[in-house]
């Protein structure tokens, strides 16, 4: 066993992972709902860095028009969860690509 070589190893899983974490925090994409009325702004590690709600979503709003509201914010919230995940796939791939690790992603 190379001990040396195990430890370099250990030493760019160490740097590829730093890298992957600023990558994530870094990421920004962006989802609508309802044509535009609710939009989700997240990052790659899916926190909501913005929440936007278009005022006529609200005016005058029944306990019918809160629950379609309700419902928008979760598409929009769901919807940016799934472009994160799609974009931090596509930088793993990038950063993997060089390993020789095929089939890993």
């Amino acid at each position: 066993m190379d001990f040396a070589k195990m430890k370099e190893a250990m030493a760019q899983a160490s740097r590829m992972k730093e890298q992957m974490e600023r990558t994530m925090a870094e990421t920004s994409v962006t989802a609508t709902a309802g044509g535009g009325m609710v939009t989700v702004t997240m990052n790659g590690q899916k926190q909501i860095q913005r929440l936007k709600i278009e005022p006529a979503v609200v005016t005058g709003s029944s306990p019918a028009e809160l629950e379609m509201l309700e419902d928008l914010v979760t598409a929009a919230v769901n919807e940016a969860a799934r472009r994160a995940d799609e974009a931090m796939q596509s930088s793993m791939k990038g950063l993997m690509g060089g390993l020789g690790l095929p089939g890993l992603l």
